[in-house]
């Protein structure tokens, strides 16, 4: 069985636009063209892949697994020319990653500062996401790499152990819970707080725990990076969630305490994940043996 790569474009715009005719006029072929070449495929597969209707095409299941192959397999081909074509060019070639907002701002910058110094001729470029969304995102093939908790990731994914990402609540030193060890979440949903913009990875992720709780947070402030965060709620304005490597090091010159959160969402590992780490192209594949060799 051959697969040729117009056939899998057509296919895509196809299955994107619901329509057979805005699908060819997306690749630059004609109604007939393409209509001969889907048909062809289908017969070629064996399998009926769309179904045919007054408002267009929809997929069938054979279609929609096809849909995710085909985007794999033209994802890695433009990834595949772009790399060669930088090198050919003797110009610099670009590594996507995906990370969380922990991975972000406090594990990522100095490991990807240490791996830039030693391959001058990479470039990277890192994206904020939600967990959740780092691993829809490896696992449909619209990215290559991600750093994401572990939790979040499906079984089809593969992982490398990076680090402990534990999630605290940072308060006011003169608070009542100050003294305390460890606090349920539910005990301070009620509470002001102050956070991340609402564009945050972190932000959605606490939001949505409190959601599942029954509750909305109050933020008097949001604010960008968790030194300021932490300036704030040094300030008695409110309570505010964070990475505890980065509350450990802003309580250090703060007037603030560290209070564990007892829920088992604050509790995370964060992995480097890749639908096949052997499949990567050869940069990325160097950034991840630098990943893990500077896990923790």
């Amino acid at each position: 069985m051959r697969f040729d790569l117009v056939d899998l474009q057509l296919f895509t715009a196809i299955a994107e636009t619901r329509s057979i005719t805005a699908g060819a006029a997306r690749v630059h072929l004609a109604l007939a063209s393409a209509s001969e070449r889907i048909k062809g495929l289908e017969a070629a597969l064996g399998v009926t892949l769309l179904k045919r209707g007054r408002r267009g095409v929809e997929l069938t299941s054979a279609g929609e697994s096809l849909l995710d192959h085909a985007r794999i397999v033209l994802h890695n081909v433009e990834a595949l020319r772009g790399d060669l074509a930088a090198f050919a060019s003797g110009g610099r070639v670009s590594v996507h990653l995906l990370a969380n907002t922990s991975g972000i701002s406090e594990y990522l910058p100095r490991a990807l500062a240490a791996f830039l110094a030693e391959h001058p001729r990479i470039s990277i470029d890192v994206e904020e996401r939600e967990s959740g969304e780092i691993a829809r995102a490896i696992a449909s093939g619209v990215a290559d790499l991600g750093l994401a908790a572990e939790h979040a990731l499906p079984g089809g994914i593969e992982r490398i152990p990076f680090s402990v990402d534990r999630l605290v609540l940072v308060v006011p030193r003169q608070d009542e819970l100050a003294s305390r060890r460890q606090v349920d979440f539910r005990e301070v949903v009620s509470r002001d707080f102050v956070g991340l913009i609402t564009s945050s990875a972190l932000h959605a992720h606490v939001a949505g725990q409190a959601a599942k709780l029954g509750a909305r947070l109050r933020f008097r402030a949001r604010l960008n990076n968790f030194d300021a965060i932490g300036q704030v709620v040094a300030g008695n304005i409110g309570v505010a969630v964070m990475p505890e490597i980065a509350a450990r090091r802003c309580a250090r010159s703060m007037k603030i305490a560290v209070v564990r959160i007892r829920d088992s969402w604050a509790d995370r590992r964060l992995a480097i994940c890749a639908r096949s780490f052997k499949a990567l192209p050869k940069p990325a594949q160097q950034l991840v043996e630098h990943l893990r060799k500077t896990a923790r």
